[in-house]
């Protein structure tokens, strides 16, 4: 993480504007945060409003505390609670039951709430300064346009949204993905969302198994009416969408020998969608791949790589700001080599899943 950081003059400055019912954009360890007071609707309505994001999208609420937890959240499952003790503060967001009339906006009028206590030491700060003004929490989705790349840098916050929001600037975040979502609400540990804090270290610390969203629909029967019961009382999340973490440019998924064909076949004869934009737009599709051959090949004028990190955490880390660059260079098509399957690349499968679907479906 950058060594700077925001005053503690900025940090009460900013507590105090969330009391007062303003947005806040502020960093975590995941991703650069959008936030208002979670218990003020007229605030909270603020943030659907600029980002372009549906009123009936839950948002996450952060809190500093356990008093926070007793606030917002009731009938807590001891798997949970286990949850909590093991990764709080940390990039997991649980899923649970709401008390009534706290967070309605938050919620999206649900009867679940998902709840995260971040390790960020600003977010922290903040949360903490702004709890002793009253404000129990605060509702933060990702400081972004609906549905497009999140920020990592307080940059990325100023290129969506303009130097008028207060922002928290303290460097690039750590993860640069967005926390593990755990549905805590239907009995059993349910992955709703991959994040750092991968499946097997949750049933690690659980001594139980962790199922996925998918896990349930694959379900055959006899358990078939098991598995519809499951999904008729599953909460919306954050981040869940087919399509999300789009770009401008439109990304495509390859694996490496697919790659290296495509780009062969490139530098021997441009498409013709690429032939007239070559001279004024050189660099029309960016390439990222953890395959040195692919880097190897001559670099036509219309392609431009990046290489991609062998370890899923330093990809985690640099997956969004890499997406914003590519937009920032003004391609057209953004190629990406697949991830490998497993547990650990799975949160940026999922984030790049979602990126490659070209349409954002509220």
């Amino acid at each position: 993480m950058t060594s700077f950081s925001p005053s503690v003059a900025d940090i009460q400055n900013a507590a105090r504007a969330l009391h007062r019912g303003e947005l806040v954009a502020f960093p975590t360890e995941t991703v650069y945060g959008l936030g208002a007071d979670a218990d003020q609707d007229a605030a909270v309505e603020q943030i659907f409003k600029l980002k372009g994001r549906p009123n009936n999208h839950p948002l996450i609420v952060h809190i500093s505390s356990a008093q926070g937890v007793e606030h917002y959240a009731q009938d807590i499952p001891d798997f949970a609670q286990t949850l909590m003790e093991r990764f709080w503060p940390g990039a997991l967001t649980l899923i649970l039951h709401k008390r009534a009339n706290v967070a309605q906006a938050a919620s999206a009028q649900s009867h679940t709430i998902g709840l995260r206590w971040p390790s960020h030491p600003v977010a922290l700060a903040l949360l903490e300064t702004a709890r002793a003004l009253g404000v129990h929490g605060v509702a933060a989705p990702s400081a972004n346009r609906f549905g497009r790349v999140s920020p990592t840098r307080a940059g990325h916050v100023r290129d969506e949204f303009g130097a008028t929001l207060s922002l928290l600037d303290a460097g690039d975040c750590d993860i640069g993905i967005e926390s593990t979502i755990v549905d805590c609400t239907r009995g059993e540990p349910i992955l709703l969302r991959p994040g750092l804090i991968d499946q097997s270290t949750l049933q690690e610390a659980l001594n139980r198994p962790v199922l996925r969203q998918d896990d349930l629909l694959a379900m055959s029967r006899p358990e078939g009416a098991h598995t519809r019961a499951f999904e008729a009382t599953a909460p919306k999340a954050s981040g869940t969408l087919a399509s999300h973490y789009a770009p401008r440019a439109r990304v495509k998924l390859m694996d490496s020998t697919s790659m290296l064909l495509e780009i062969e076949r490139l530098g021997r004869k441009p498409p013709p969608e690429l032939t007239g934009l070559s001279r004024e737009s050189p660099q029309t599709i960016g390439v990222w791949s953890r395959d040195r051959a692919v880097h190897a090949l001559p670099h036509a004028p219309h392609l431009v790589f990046k290489a991609m990190p062998a370890l899923p955490q330093d990809c985690a880390h640099a997956l969004f700001a890499t997406l914003r660059d590519f937009d920032a260079l003004g391609v057209s098509q953004i190629w990406v080599e697949s991830p490998p399957s497993g547990v650990l690349w799975a949160g940026v499968a999922d984030r790049l899943n979602r990126a490659s679907h070209t349409e954002i479906q509220p």
